[in-house]
């Protein structure tokens, strides 16, 4: 299952408007060392250079084609290419982000202590995740993935996402390990140019790749329709 930096950054602002505002409520003052797991094409990584600026700034990501992207747009910055569930980093880190990812990475319950293991003292951890496993676009590609067509080769497709938990979940499970923790639920409604098209597109960068990795050209074609 692979990434698209080009087709992930086609519609960039609407994708890092969240972690903009995710940052504002990160205290600017006294962080020297940052990190974004899972950077992407460097659209986060780049919000963090303006936040933070003079702080010592690296990005990581799985993908290849995702780094490459993330290196042009940056070249200042070092990035890495490490799975976020083997990263072994030991920090401390003032700020790790983590954009958009960690929905795709199981086991949060291991996950997210370990990487609150990794700040410094006073050290914030600022997650964003999208909550939209219910919303009409995800419900049609569980559809159409159970339909005899199609249930051989995307059995497994839905469940590529982790499991979606709820901010109580979340914050029951930071609490034990973190000084302070703010949960909040943003609903973004994105006007996208092309109608149901361009909803496609969207989630062609994102979360229809695991519907459409076992397929070949033309039942990708088909599926899309």
């Amino acid at each position: 299952m692979t990434w698209s930096a080009r087709q992930y950054t086609h519609f960039e602002a609407e994708r890092t408007r969240p972690v903009r505002d995710l940052l504002q409520a990160v205290d600017p003052a006294r962080r020297r060392r940052v990190v974004d797991v899972g950077c992407g094409p460097g659209n986060s990584t780049e919000v963090l250079t303006a936040r933070f600026p003079g702080a010592d700034i690296t990005g990581l990501d799985s993908s290849p084609d995702m780094i490459a992207a993330a290196q042009k747009r940056l070249p200042d910055v070092r990035f890495d290419l490490a799975d976020i569930s083997t990263w072994d980093e030991p920090g401390p880190y003032d700020v790790i982000l983590a954009n958009a990812v960690l929905q795709w990475v199981p086991d949060h319950e291991t996950l997210l202590p370990r990487l609150v293991g990794k700040l410094a003292d006073g050290g914030c951890l600022a997650i964003q995740m999208p909550d939209n496993l219910d919303e009409p676009a995800h419900r049609l590609m569980r559809q159409i993935a159970a339909e005899d067509r199609w249930a051989g080769k995307l059995a497994s497709a839905a469940g590529a996402r982790a499991p979606r938990l709820g901010a109580a979940y979340y914050y029951a499970l930071l609490k034990l390990h973190a000084a302070r923790v703010d949960v909040w639920l943003t609903t973004y409604h994105h006007v996208l140019a092309g109608g149901s098209d361009a909803v496609v597109e969207w989630f062609k960068g994102s979360g229809l790749r695991p519907f459409l990795a076992p397929l070949d050209e033309a039942e990708t074609a088909a599926f899309l329709a």
